[in-house]
Formats: C-alpha cells, sequence, structure tokens
C-alpha cells in the first residue's frame, strides 16, 4: 500500500506541561519525532503545523462555562476550579493552559482536514488522545477531548461514520460518553479492567443508549495481561466490529501505557503489542475506508524506554506498511541519554526484561477469552 501521510507537530504542544512533578509529560512528542528523524523516517514535507482550535470548536463537545472557566482558570477560587476539575492532583492549573489546550485540539483537528480533504491519507497527531475530558469537566490529565471534539466536527462538517478504537490502558470514557446515544458513531475500547485503574468504568455491559444502543464496545481485560492474550482480543475484536459497523473513517487513541514497563497500569506487554496495534488499524482503514485513519497519542508514562519506541512505530507503519527493527540510532540515544534517567534502549523491540513470568497467565488468558466471547456474541446479533 502507497501512502502520503501527514505527522502534525509543533514545538506549540510542549506548553501543555503541568509541573515537573506529573507524569504526564509532552516531552514524550518531541522524543518520537526526534526518533523518527534520526532514523529518516520522518522529514520537513512530511511535517504539518497544527492550528489553534477556535472556542466555537471546542463548543463542539465543551460547555460554554466550562471553556470560560479553563480560560479564566488562574482566577478561580478553589471551590470554582474544582467543580470543573481544574486544580486537582491529575489536572492542576498552568500557565496557558487554554491555549495549549486549543493546540492539542487544533493538532487533531488539523489531521482530520488533512485526511478528509484528500491531502493525506493518514495523519498523526501525538500531541492528541486526551480522551478523559468530560463535556464541562477536565479528567484523568485532559482539559479538552481532542478526540470527541474531531468526532462531533466529522459528524458535522463531513458527515461520515466514525469508528473510535482506543488501546490506552485506561478506558476512553469521555469519548464513549460523548457518544453513547449517538449510531454514527461507534466507540471500541480495549483497557485494564476499571477494578483496580482510573476511571473504573468500561465494563462490557456499557454497551450504549437509546439509538446508539449497539454501537459502544468494551473489554476491560485483567491485570497482567501479557501480548499473546492482549493481541488475539485486539485483533479479534477489532476485526468483528469493523464488519459489524462498516466505518467511513477510523480514528485510533493510542496510548502507550499498556507496556509492563508503564509506572501506572498493571498491564504487561511488550513492544510487540505496540507492532501489531498500528499495523491492523492500517490494514482495516484500507479495508473499509479507503485509507481514512487518524491517529493520535494518549497515555503512556515511561517516556523513555516505552512511549518513543510506541509512537514511532505508528508512523512507520503509516509510511511504510511496517514497524521498525533492529538498532536504534546512536545519535538519538547519544542525545537524549544525557537527561535519561534511566539507559535507553538499545533496540527497536524489547529485551528479556521486559518479559516478567506471570504465575496466573492462564486464569488470566481464560477470563479475557470470557469477556471477548461475550462482546462478539453481542456484535454478531445486535443487527
Amino acid at each position: 500500500m502507497s501512502s502520503n501521510p501527514g505527522f502534525v507537530f509543533s514545538d506549540d504542544f510542549l506548553i501543555y506541561h503541568f509541573n515537573e512533578e506529573h507524569p504526564f509529560n509532552q516531552k514524550r512528542v518531541l522524543l518520537a519525532k526526534e526518533l523518527l528523524e534520526a532514523s529518516a523516517m520522518l522529514y520537513a514535507q512530511d511535517i504539518i503545523p497544527p492550528r489553534m482550535a477556535t472556542e466555537e470548536e471546542i463548543g463542539l463537545f465543551h460547555d460554554r462555562a466550562y471553556i470560560n472557566a479553563v480560560k479564566q482558570a488562574d482566577s478561580l477560587s478553589e471551590d470554582e476550579a474544582y467543580e470543573y476539575g481544574l486544580g486537582t492532583e491529575d489536572t492542576p492549573i498552568f500557565p496557558n493552559m487554554h491555549e495549549a489546550s486549543s493546540f492539542a485540539v487544533g493538532g487533531t483537528l488539523t489531521a482530520v482536514d488533512e485526511v478528509l480533504t484528500g491531502r493525506r491519507d493518514h495523519a498523526l497527531n501525538l500531541g492528541g488522545g486526551l480522551h478523559h475530558a468530560l463535556q464541562r469537566k477536565a479528567a484523568g490529565f485532559c482539559i479538552y477531548n481532542d478526540c470527541a471534539i474531531a468526532i462531533k466536527y466529522i459528524r458535522e462538517k463531513y458527515n461520515l461514520k466514525v469508528l473510535y478504537v482506543d488501546t490506552d490502558a485506561h478506558h476512553g470514557d469521555g469519548v464513549q460518553w460523548a457518544f453513547y446515544d449517538d449510531p454514527n458513531v461507534c466507540t471500541f475500547s480495549i483497557h485494564e479492567t476499571g477494578r483496580y485503574l482510573f476511571p473504573g468504568s468500561g465494563n462490557v455491559s456499557e454497551r450504549g443508549i437509546k439509538q446508539g444502543h449497539g454501537y459502544s464496545f468494551n473489554l476491560p481485560i485483567d491485570a497482567f495481561t501479557q501480548d499473546e492474550s492482549y493481541l488475539h482480543s485486539y485483533e479479534t475484536a477489532f476485526r468483528e466490529i469493523a464488519k459489524f459497523f462498516n466505518p467511513d473513517i477510523i480514528i485510533t487513541q493510542n496510548g502507550a501505557d499498556a507496556h509492563c514497563f508503564d509506572p501506572l497500569t498493571h498491564l504487561c506487554g511488550t513492544m510487540e503489542i505496540f507492532n501489531r496495534i498500528p499495523q491492523l488499524a492500517h490494514e482495516l482503514a484500507h479495508q473499509y475506508c479507503n485509507g481514512k485513519w487518524i491517529a493520535t497519542g494518549g497515555g503512556g508514562y515511561d517516556m523513555w524506554r516505552v512511549v518513543p519506541r510506541s509512537w514511532a512505530q505508528i508512523w512507520n507503519v503509516m509510511k511504510q506498511d511496517s514497524p521498525a527493527k533492529g538498532i536504534i540510532p546512536a545519535e538519538w540515544r547519544a542525545k537524549w541519554q544525557r537527561e535519561a534517567p534511566i539507559d535507553l534502549p538499545k533496540f527497536w523491540h524489547d529485551t528479556d526484561e521486559a518479559f516478567p513470568e506471570i504465575p496466573r497467565k492462564k486464569d488470566i488468558t481464560e477470563k479475557n477469552n470470557s469477556l471477548l466471547e461475550n462482546l462478539l456474541k453481542y456484535a454478531k446479533t445486535i443487527k
């Protein structure tokens, strides 16, 4: 498949920064970009500068009072801020928060227009993927929900059916609830069970309401799930859901926190997962959508060893239909090792330390297979 993808990037993405101690650090985006450049996979002609989303566009999903609160966050009382999920441990207030969040949204809208006007067949905005933000409340490190806004934008401007696929280890709750009654938007989230992890939602029984009943799909896989079970669940479900929904466009949210090195989750994936996730999205986008695929970033809190490689592989698949293999470029490692508090990876693949022994592996696999069977049964009988 020949591809003409676009990579949305600006240094403005880096101003989305809570504080030095916060686990969400958008330097991850720069690390991934420079890894691709060092690998001779990303060039100036590939890069598309994002625009800043307008308040009207943000208002396609978010409540006007909430947008005003974000703009005036520095002057809100503690109680006023708390009402909107601002000034919390997860989403502390930082300078230029509205502007920073508007660039994240604008980046995803830029990706949408590049693809849907035919200038590019795929587009990647690693500065986006802020899937937890709700209509009038910040949550889970997310101020504005660029994914939900982008889908609203697609529905309003292009009138297309959207399949949203979320592989973040945390449930894609904000996007699911935004379209829970909409039969033109199908959401699929594979994530660690909410029994142990924020936001606590994403059960198989969450299937939509009213006309949207049957268009919400969740696979809350068990903690300590490893590659084989994860990929079997993901690939089987994604194929069946795409067949069921027959989308016009696919949007993927690509959190990189299902890796065993991630400090905030309990899944035990390796780079094998992050090699395969974009390959399947690419394949199904061409099968159902004439290639129309938009990808965003998302979670991922091992910013040195995991996120740059995982996110770079999305672009590698968009560009050449296959993930990179072999040795990580020495110049990238030499530059960033001076700053990194841990040894940077030498290879695109993981070494033995990323394959822990999981005593409950058989039980975990059986439990995940049971969840998958439930989802598949539903997908096949809803119509």
